[in-house]
Order: structure tokens, then C-alpha cells, then sequence
């Protein structure tokens, strides 16, 4: 039997902090209480004095580029990275290649993640302007959603049929979650400053082009479709102030129909972060204003905004080295998401009560996720230990992702995971993952 005795830890978890001991056996956590004793030749035993134990992270959208796109990372190198920045589960997106639109390519993902994944996994069913017939196929109990992108990004799966929108909205019982950018506002911005400045566009110029009011006409339009049909509807990546009045904070986040994300890099970086990161913080949304950055702050405090996430989106540095337009959009962000949340934690800008509801607790009640993102007797041992003041410096010889750069370089947290559990196999610790590819497929309470 594995057996395993955390001490002293303080203890996260469901709005409280409480010091105690938690006792894992096998993959579950079977007993949580203010002390537990128990011979040191029965299990091993962690002290975890001074510092937070939390669920582990559940990441609701990356892009681990598996199958067809693996030059920039993969689900065995992404997944270390996730363990490693104390991110146990991640629902991956279905733009690889060739794109998940059918149950047989969705089903290929899973192949590959039960042999290489560190950390738990479930793949998105992608949606196109022709392929309903495979989305109702999907298995709500063992995938978490349909993924339909609104504005087109990497891999170009953009759904722009309106009387398709409907219909995939008004059938579909599962979570849509939506990426939201409106195409035709893009285009005539990027023909305005293409006008101005040829094949020379500055990246200064991202946000003004894939500008707030693109977010704001697509975001809007998915609430009243939702709204319209009854469809449950997710919307990743929020990116703008005038967005924040789609949603709702009077009711519980169980009743909610409609919820919303944010990621780090919308929290973290602004504008004007451009002139020195250049294509290195170009996503898809843009980073906006420091204004938009203040609005996005404020909902998700007061629960408009219900999960935190990263979209993590590797390219290779020499991808991100070309010129404004052809260097593609996205960034790598597992390894550094929750230390970044718990940084602006420290900067008084969250608690950490508040950093667990939105990273592990919602996007397990939103997904309907069995038995993870909450530390409860019976639920898997997917745990992650925190030391809050051990500083380190983010290096190129410890980024673990793939494309081996990060738009944190050089920046130096104050915060540290120092464990990491996944179905109670430590599968970090002392700075190193280890060779155990302890994930499982994520179910759905559904």
C-alpha cells in the first residue's frame, strides 16, 4: 500500500485555512484531521510546516499540441511542466493536428495521454461548420465539453455558420466553451494598419487590431445565443472590461448557465508590456489595457469571473521571432500559472482562499469533474504543497516546457511548489519531476 502522512500543513480549501494533517492511501485521501499519528515505518512522512496544501490545479484549457504539431511540445513534456507548476489535470484543446472534429480522432488523444500524461487529462470535442453529427456522439461522462471557436487562431477550426451556432446550441447538452474574437472586425483593423504600414505592423498594434470591441461583439452574441437556447456556455480567455457586464454574480456558481474564465497573461501583463515582449506575449485575445487588466481583476474577485486558467500555447522561439505577422499567437504557461497567482497574492491583489476557488474548486464544479479540485475524504489525492516565501528566479536550464522559453524569464517568485501529488503518487518533489506518469482520464459527474 502506498501511504503517505502530510503535517502541519495549512490546509486550503473550500474558503478556509486550517492547520492539519491529511493521510493519503494509494491514489485517495483518506483522512483529514488536526493531527494524525501513525508509525514513520507505516508511511512516509511529510512535513509540510509553515506552508499550503492545496488541490491541485485544474487547468480548463491548454494546448498541448499533440498529435501533428509536437516540435512545440507534447503531452509527456507539457504534462511534466503542469506537475511541475502544481497543475494535476488539464482539459487540452482540439485544434492539433489533424483537429479533433470526429470521435475517432478525439479518442486517439486519450490513446496517447494514458501512456505518456504526468498529470490527469480529458480532451475537448472540437466543433466545424460541418461536423454535428460527431458532436452529438460525445460522451459527456468521459469528455469535458465542445470546444467551438468563434474567431479564428491557431489551426483554424472557425465555426461562422450562423444556422450551424444554433443548432449545435439549442443540441448539444454538454458545456460549450467558446473562444470569442468577431472575424470581421479583425480583418478590416488589421487591413487599416496594413494600409499604414505594409508587411510591417508593429506588435504594439495586436491589441488594436484583435481589439476590445471584437471580443465585446462576439462574447455578447454567444450570451444571447446561450441565453436564446438554454445551451450551457462556457467563455474562455476574457480579455476586456466591457465584457465583464455579460455576466453575473447574484446567483450561486451551480445555478450559473453561463461562466466565465480569465487567464494569467490577461491578469499579468498589459500594452505596454509589448514594447519589451514583443511576439513573446502575443495570444490570442490580445493582453489590453492596464484599465482592461484593472476590470478583469475586479470580476474575478467578486465571482463575475469563475475560473482562472492559463492557455497554455507553446510555439518555438524561432516561431516567435519572426515579424508581427507572421509569428503565431500563444505562449507556454502550466509551469507558472499558480506561483504567478500566488505573486499577485503577495502583491494584495488575491487571497489564496480566493486562488483555490478559482484554479481548483470552480473548474471542478463547472466541468462536473468526479472527485478532484476539493481535499475531502474519498476524493483522489491530487495535492500540491506550496511554500510561500522561498524565492526563485525563472532560468532557462529550469523551464521545463518543450519550446524552452517563458514570458516569465527572468522574473523572480516568491512563492515555490516544492510537491506535487497526482492520484497520490508524489510526482514531484525537490524541484524534479519524477518518472511516474501517475495521470488518469478525468469523468464527468454528468
Amino acid at each position: 500500500m502506498n501511504r503517505i502522512l502530510i503535517k502541519n500543513a495549512k490546509i486550503v480549501n473550500e474558503g478556509t485555512i486550517v492547520e492539519g494533517d491529511v493521510l493519503i492511501e494509494n491514489d485517495l485521501i483518506v483522512e483529514i484531521a488536526d493531527s494524525i499519528s501513525l508509525k514513520t515505518s507505516d508511511c512516509i512522512v511529510i512535513d509540510a510546516e509553515g506552508n499550503y496544501l492545496m488541490p491541485g490545479a485544474i487547468d480548463d484549457q491548454v494546448h498541448f499540441r499533440e498529435p501533428g504539431l509536437t516540435h512545440k511540445g507534447d503531452i509527456e513534456s507539457e504534462s511534466r511542466a503542469a506537475v511541475a507548476g502544481g497543475i494535476t489535470s488539464f482539459i487540452e484543446q482540439p485544434n492539433t493536428v489533424p483537429n479533433a472534429v470526429t470521435q475517432e480522432i478525439l479518442e486517439d488523444k486519450y490513446q496517447i495521454a494514458s501512456q505518456k500524461s504526468f498529470a490527469n487529462y480529458s480532451f475537448m470535442m472540437g466543433a466545424t461548420n460541418d461536423n454535428l453529427e460527431e458532436v452529438l456522439k460525445t460522451n459527456p461522462k468521459n469528455v469535458a465539453g465542445v470546444k467551438i471557436f468563434l474567431g479564428s487562431s491557431t489551426g483554424n477550426m472557425l465555426v461562422d455558420n450562423e444556422a450551424v451556432l444554433e443548432k449545435i446550441f439549442s443540441s448539444t447538452p454538454m458545456l460549450i466553451a467558446v473562444h470569442c474574437e468577431d472575424e470581421t472586425t479583425i480583418k478590416n483593423n488589421l487591413a487599416a494598419f496594413k494600409e499604414q504600414y505594409g508587411d510591417d505592423v508593429p506588435v504594439t498594434a495586436h491589441h488594436l487590431i484583435r481589439s476590445a470591441e471584437a471580443c465585446y461583439i462576439s462574447s455578447s452574441k454567444a450570451v444571447a445565443l446561450a441565453k436564446r437556447t438554454g445551451a450551457r456556455l462556457h467563455i474562455f480567455h476574457l480579455s476586456t472590461a466591457k465584457e465583464m457586464e455579460l455576466f453575473t454574480n447574484k446567483i450561486p456558481l451551480e445555478d450559473k448557465k453561463i461562466t466565465a474564465e480569465v487567464c494569467v497573461h490577461h491578469l499579468w501583463f498589459t500594452d505596454e508590456d509589448y514594447k519589451t515582449k514583443g511576439n513573446f506575449i502575443k495570444w490570442n485575445p490580445a493582453v489590453k489595457t492596464a484599465e482592461d487588466r484593472a476590470e478583469l481583476w475586479k470580476a474575478l474577485n467578486d465571482g463575475r469571473i469563475d475560473v482562472i486558467a492559463t492557455d497554455h500555447a507553446p510555439h518555438t522561439k524561432e516561431e516567435k521571432q519572426q515579424s508581427y505577422l507572421n509569428a503565431p499567437s500563444g505562449g507556454p504557461l502550466v509551469q507558472h500559472a499558480v506561483v504567478a497567482m500566488f505573486e499577485a497574492h503577495h502583491q494584495g491583489k488575491i487571497s489564496v482562499e480566493k486562488i483555490v476557488e478559482k484554479m481548483c474548486h470552480n473548474p471542478a464544479k463547472i466541468f462536473k469533474i468526479e472527485k478532484r479540485g476539493f481535499i475531502k475524504e474519498g476524493y483522489y489525492a491530487d495535492l500540491v504543497i506550496v511554500n510561500p516565501s522561498l524565492p526563485w528566479s525563472v532560468k532557462p536550464e529550469n523551464i521545463l516546457y518543450k519550446c524552452g522559453w517563458s514570458p516569465f524569464e527572468g522574473y523572480t517568485f516568491k512563492s515555490r511548489i516544492t510537491h506535487t501529488f497526482v492520484n497520490g503518487e508524489l510526482v514531484y518533489n525537490n524541484f524534479k519531476v519524477k518518472d511516474i506518469k501517475a495521470g488518469k482520464r478525468l469523468l464527468f459527474d454528468r
